[in-house]
């Protein structure tokens, strides 16, 4: 536990280190700084876990200093480790170190190598901060930190300005979310008098009882706020964009890091939540909204990073359905599983990309399989994993867990049994457009020369993630669910009489997933030409394009807030408010302008002027004299 600290410290180091030396730093120097940071980051959070294990998994906190002290209100820059953070950190640290070592083989000279790598140091120290701090305060800072990153990292490649919308939408979609979070935490306040996490969450059920408007405000927030950072509808739009940034950012956003604050935050708070049935049922609502409209979007995008990217939102989807059925330890092990097989994909695409020179288009790549054997093999892995097919992968295992819970709620409460049947249909799609990935990259027409890839900083990550998405790693979830049991975090009880229908339920869903890759065989592989036809025709042009705007929620939100917003900074850089004292001085100048023009020295002129106001001063006269009478 002492060496805690440290997990964060590495990586702050190595930030500082890359950040000071930048383009003076040779490259190797800069890839072992970067790499080594995050190694070392790994090593001491394996050390503090061991330790946590040995000490019987009980809770523990290491207090650093005091961050501040202002009127009593005094959060601690103090660690909390227990089952959950330790999950959190693990993943953070094992698969980031893995992402770290990819990178530096990715990354090979580029002119900012340096600069990359202080960013990709930052990120990681940032979300450890997030998921080891004990207060909603430290929680906070991390928070915004990982949002910075991300726009610093989305951003990497400024010199395209797209790259720079694509990193300024991320930050402003994100930041709506911290607002409503930053709400939740003066709500929690508010009530609760401290931001402690653990005094909140054993106090939750005894403050939040007397005032249920408040209760229902207080997690609405909360839940918004991790919409922002888990990109779930209506604050989804910014993560399909940010592929702008280099794949290895790719990877690390959606597999380890940034997307999964959301889960956690909402698993951390669960007490909160439970204390308002409403909206936990919205979370599941709104995950299964978007996991849908997430799915029918990947089903016919052309770029490989952006389908990988709406079924990072899809899985997503599924982890706030188990949050709100309240499932949470099937969703945080569906998060670790997403971790393997997601990294696995985004690093494989990475491995893709630059043997076919940096293409992106699937559809300008094809015929791998006979290229690269290797790559196929990780790309099947991971596809297989997010498809969960049976048994054989990890996925099966995780996803499988949420929609039997789900199903099980939704014997008492009849809405969720329809949202099991969208998560159903989630799977089928999932099914189609991953064979769809797998089949026009390996096995389409060769569009594109293939260039050699090598070296084993590429193929010792992929091989790594590969073997922890296979279902080997199931034997990673009774010790999951353990420690995570002591950390207080419910599990989803079965009833006795519902088991048989659950398994009946994980059985169907993996049948219609099955039935989803059948459809994708027949449709990519035998009646190829008949799809090609349909997306010719008007009909099938407009629901193609329909998906591939994911339903149009970035053209809605254009003419809603974009235009207007526009349309307002537009006024307002003039000034209207300068403008309207400005015309004081406009009038005296006037005046001055008139009177000065009247000084011609001619003595006629002088008269006349004299002969006039004489005349205008008696018609007022005249007039007063009228009206008093």
């Amino acid at each position: 536990m002492s060496y805690l600290y440290l997990t964060i410290l590495f990586p702050l180091i190595g930030f500082v280190l890359l950040a000071a030396g930048r383009n003076k730093l040779p490259e190797n120097v800069a890839a072992i700084i970067g790499v080594g940071a995050v190694g070392l980051s790994a090593l001491f959070a394996l050390i503090a876990g061991m330790g946590f294990v040995e000490n019987g998994s009980v809770a523990q906190v290491q207090h650093l200093w005091t961050w501040f002290n202002v009127g009593g209100f005094a959060p601690g820059m103090s660690l909390h480790l227990d089952g959950l953070s330790l999950l959190m950190t693990g993943m953070i640290t094992g698969v980031g170190f893995l992402i770290h070592i990819f990178a530096s083989w990715y990354m090979r000279s580029d002119e900012d190598f340096a600069r990359f790598f202080s960013y990709f140091n930052l990120f990681v120290a940032s979300m450890l901060l997030l998921v080891l701090g004990d207060n909603l305060a430290l929680l906070f800072l991390g928070w915004e930190g990982v949002g910075l990153c991300s726009y610093l990292l989305i951003g990497y490649y400024y010199q395209n300005p797209e790259n720079g919308f694509a990193a300024i939408k991320a930050f402003t979609v994100t930041r709506i979310g911290d607002v409503f979070l930053l709400i939740a935490l003066f709500l929690i306040f508010q009530q609760f008098g401290t931001l402690h996490i653990g005094t909140i969450v054993a106090n939750a059920p005894q403050v939040l009882a007397g005032d249920h408007s408040l209760a229902i405000w207080t997690s609405l927030m909360l839940f918004l706020g991790a919409a922002g950072k888990s990109a779930q509808i209506p604050l989804q739009t910014w993560l399909a964009d940010a592929m702008a940034g280099p794949t290895p950012v790719s990877a690390l956003i959606h597999a380890a890091t940034m997307v999964t604050a959301g889960v956690y935050l909402c698993c951390r708070m669960f007490s909160v939540f439970e204390m308002t049935p409403e909206v936990m049922m919205f979370i599941s609502i709104t995950g299964a909204v978007t996991l849908i409209v997430a799915g029918f979007a990947a089903l016919v995008q052309t770029d490989i990073k952006r389908i990988l990217a709406y079924s990072t939102m899809s899985q997503l989807g599924y982890m706030f359905m188990a949050v709100g059925a309240e499932a949470y330890q099937a969703g945080l092990f569906h998060m670790l599983s997403h971790a393997f097989f997601k990294a696995l994909l985004f690093l494989s695409s990475g491995a893709v990309i630059l043997a076919y020179h940096h293409e992106q288009n699937i559809f300008k790549m094809g015929g791998l399989f006979k290229h690269n054997k290797f790559l196929f093999a990780c790309f099947a892995i991971g596809g297989g994993a997010l498809a969960a097919i049976p048994f054989l992968t990890i996925g099966f295992f995780s996803k499988d867990a949420i929609l039997g819970a789900v199903w099980a709620q939704g014997q008492s409460v009849a809405v969720y049994n329809s949202l099991y049947w969208v998560g159903v249909a989630g799977a089928f799609l999932t099914s189609i457009y991953t064979f769809r990935l797998i089949w026009v990259v390996f096995f389409g027409k060769e569009n594109t020369p293939y260039h050699e890839i090598k070296g084993a900083t590429y193929w010792a990550p992929l091989g790594i993630l590969a073997v922890l998405s296979t279902g080997l790693a199931y034997f990673l979830k009774a010790p999951v669910e353990a420690a995570l049991t002591k950390a207080n975090i419910p599990a989803f009880v079965i009833p006795e009489a519902l088991e048989a229908g659950v398994h009946g339920a994980e059985y169907t869903a993996v049948g219609i997933a099955l039935a989803g890759l059948v459809v994708g065989i027949v449709l990519f592989v035998f009646a190829y030409n008949a799809v090609k036809g349909f997306a010719r025709t008007s009909l099938g042009a407009g629901l193609a394009n329909i998906c591939r705007n994911a339903l149009g929620f970035d053209a809605l939100y254009n003419i809603v807030f974009v235009k207007p917003y526009l349309l307002i900074a537009k006024i307002l850089g003039r000034d209207p408010i300068d403008g309207l004292w400005l015309v004081l001085p406009a009038i005296v100048k006037g005046g001055h302008s008139f009177t000065s023009s009247r000084q011609t020295g001619s003595l006629r002129e002088y008269a006349s002027s004299m002969s006039l106001g004489v005349v205008v001063l008696l018609m007022i006269l005249i007039v007063i004299q009228v009206v008093g009478k």
